[in-house]
Formats: structure tokens, sequence, C-alpha cells
């Protein structure tokens, strides 16, 4: 005869056929050495824990992992709610977020955010060495991490890349035998008698320096630290300044990026800063040379809770300080609100029995 099993757990819902995945690089990704899948799987977590946990763990690799899109999927809870539940399950040890610098096909670098899951929890020195291992295994591998078709960025020589304009008059036959790129004029030349003198040739971007690029990239890293044209040609003196003591643009970037403010008012004031106050020093010539240079920083963790970049040792329980800290009390806030609920129970059954039968 068969027995029915019963667990105080909600069910995981069924996964939607038409469950959104992410682009190719982002999404989540499963860590290995995970324990075999097991009834008891979550069981020491809260309900709404349990119930978040379950769904995410059946979820297929690069699923998407948007609180809102979680939210969408799983119509018990709202978004406030799965945040919350997702900061829980990165303090159990269930999930760490991150962003990669990845380099498409055409040579280009750009950030994807990914979500690491794990199904046995992980305490911080497990997530901290195998975060580890995949920097240095991102910085050793030399061809590109995601398709060009679906990573390319804008290029940022903008003006040099678009086709030359349409004639005035497109019936003329002279519109064909137009240069793809306007020539430019050496100085023996001397221009046709009555002909519009040519604009000037747009700046190649290949004259663009790494120093002015990591710069225009920032904004796109993190939106609070756009700069503009202007911004980036002020600054690239500084930023270059830092290339030239040996360190590399990730290591640039992200010493820009860290531990950023809530709001930037000032993006060129606060990049300014920057530069000024956490410049490298200058290492000697010997020692350089005979140092081998470790792997670049590709991959840098995110608060689970505001998205705030920083290296793993310093978001302790994949949190950041003030998100921990308000987690902190939330949970004690938690706790004494189920105290009061139970004191209250039990004066209600202690009224109970006191009434006369």
């Amino acid at each position: 005869m068969a027995t029915k099993h019963i667990s105080s757990a909600l069910p995981a819902p069924a996964l939607s056929a038409a469950y959104p995945m992410a682009n190719p690089g982002y999404g989540k990704r499963s860590a290995p050495g995970q324990q075999a899948r097991t009834r008891t799987d979550f069981s020491l977590l809260p309900t709404r824990e349990r119930y978040v946990a379950g769904f995410v763990d059946h979820l297929p690799e690069g699923a998407v992992m948007s609180v809102k899109q979680l939210a969408k999927q799983l119509p018990l809870y709202g978004q406030q709610a799965i945040s919350t539940a997702l900061n829980a399950l990165s303090v159990a040890g269930h999930l760490r977020r991150v962003r990669c610098s990845v380099t498409n096909a055409s040579d280009e670098t750009r950030w994807v955010f990914r979500t690491f899951w794990s199904r046995t929890a992980r305490d911080s020195e497990w997530w901290n060495a195998y975060l580890a291992t995949e920097n240095s295994t991102l910085a050793a591998s030399s061809g590109p991490d995601i398709p060009a078709s679906d990573a390319a960025l804008p290029p940022l020589g903008g003006p040099a890349e678009e086709p030359p304009p349409a004639p005035e008059d497109p019936g003329t036959e002279q519109a064909p035998e137009l240069p793809a790129v306007p020539r430019q004029r050496t100085p023996d030349q001397e221009p046709a008698p009555g002909a519009e003198p040519a604009p000037p040739a747009p700046e190649a971007a290949t004259s663009t320096s790494p120093a002015y690029l990591a710069l225009a990239r920032l904004g796109r890293d993190d939106h609070r630290l756009t700069l503009s044209a202007a911004d980036c040609a002020a600054l690239e003196a500084q930023a270059t300044e830092w290339l030239d003591r040996g360190v590399t643009v990730d290591y640039l970037t992200g010493a820009l990026t860290a531990g950023l403010p809530a709001r930037v008012d000032s993006p060129l004031g606060f990049v300014r800063r920057r530069l000024v106050d956490k410049i490298p020093p200058r290492l000697p010539i010997e020692n350089a040379r005979s140092s081998s240079p470790g792997p670049a920083r590709r991959i840098l963790m995110e608060c689970t809770d505001c998205g705030r970049p920083g290296r793993p040792e310093a978001l302790l329980d994949g949190l950041c300080r003030p998100c921990r800290e308000a987690h902190s009390l939330g949970e004690e806030d938690a706790t004494r609100t189920a105290e009061i609920a139970d004191v209250k129970l039990r004066m209600s059954n202690l009224r109970e029995l006191l009434k006369p039968v």
C-alpha cells in the first residue's frame, strides 16, 4: 500500500516551458561539487526561502535570475519578498552575484552579470577560493568568451565607423564614385576652384589611448560614472599615469568602480579625486622585471542586495557592510515578532482554559 508523504514545505512551482533565458554569458551558473538533489534540500530554511530556493535550483543553466523575472514566475511573493529571500540565500551560502569582464571576437571588453548557484550551502571561504579559481581561468583564456553578435559594443569612435552621408542630389551619377572614407588632401594639392572645402576627417579610433577607452567605458559598467568626451579627455593624463606605473586597465576600472556611493552628483570630480587618492605606488625597475605579473582580476563580486561591486573578501556572505547590518537588524526584528506572536498565542490558550465550562 502506498504511503503519502506529508511535508510542510511548499512545493516548487513547475517550470514554464517558455521561461526566458539570458543572453550568452549572463544568467545562472551552477557551482561544482554539489550534492545530489534530495527531498530534504533546503529543509533548514524558512518557508519562503525554501520555496524560492527550490525553484531556482531547478532552473537550467543560463536562465534569467533577475528579481523581476523571478517574481513573475513565483505568484506567492512580490519583488520585495523575492529580493529579501535572495539575500537570505546568499547569507546561507547558496548563491553569489558577480560581474565578469569578458572579451568578444572583436577584441572588445565588457562586463556581464552572472549568478552562481550551489544547492549545497558553502561558506564565504569556499566561495572566495572558487571565484579566485574562476578569475584565474578567465585571465588565462585568450579566446573570446561570448559571441560577437551578442556582445558587440557600440564603437567608441562613432563617427569614424558610420557610413558617409548621402549626397544632397541622389539622382546624380557621381554619387557611386565617392570613396567610402573621405581622403585627406596632401599639402601640395590645391582645392578645385568653386569646390566646397572638404570636412575634416574624423580622428581614427586607433589613436585613442587605453586610458581614454577605460574612462569612456566606466559609464557602461556603472551609470553613476558616466563621463562625457570632454571629461575623458580631461582625465586621460591622470589615467595614463596609472597605466605607466604598471597596472592593467582592469585594475584601473576596478579601483574606480569599487564601493561607489548610492548617488554620484559629479562623476568628473569623483573620478578625478579617486585617480589622485588611489594612485598605486611606482615599483622600482628591477623589482618590476623580476616579479611576474599576476592574473588580471576579471571577476568582481556584487552585493546581492544593492549590487555594489567589490572583492570577494570584502563582501562577507555576499553582502556589503551596510546591507549586512540591515539584514542582521531585519532578522532580529523578525525573531522578536515571532516571540511576541508566540506569547500572545500562549496567553490566548490560557484564557480558554480558565473559562468556566
